[in-house]
């Protein structure tokens, strides 16, 4: 049985990306699997919460950091990702 340990936002904001999806595997497996007292599977819970949102706000600033090469003109020019869907956007 894993040991009462109430887990801060701060602890999950210094995990590495790969360490926090390594946790949050761990964390719904346990839950999945059911065996847990209450108390333990709602602090589960709200430490797979703050990992998912920490896990998806490193995904977003991953994606505006992507660029891509895009040829104009007969020239590659880098381009933010996803500019091209925002010109066409009305």
């Amino acid at each position: 049985m894993m040991a009462k340990k109430e887990i801060k936002e701060q602890d999950v904001t210094e995990l590495t990306f790969e360490e926090a999806i390594q946790r949050l595997e761990k964390v719904v497996e346990q839950l999945e699997n059911g065996d847990v007292p209450l108390e333990q599977a709602i602090q589960l819970f709200e430490e797979g919460m703050m990992l998912a949102k920490q896990c998806n706000q490193t995904l977003k600033q991953a994606e505006q950091q992507v660029e891509v090469l895009m040829k104009e003109n007969g020239e590659w020019i880098k381009k933010p990702f996803g500019s091209d869907e925002e010109k066409e956007s009305p």
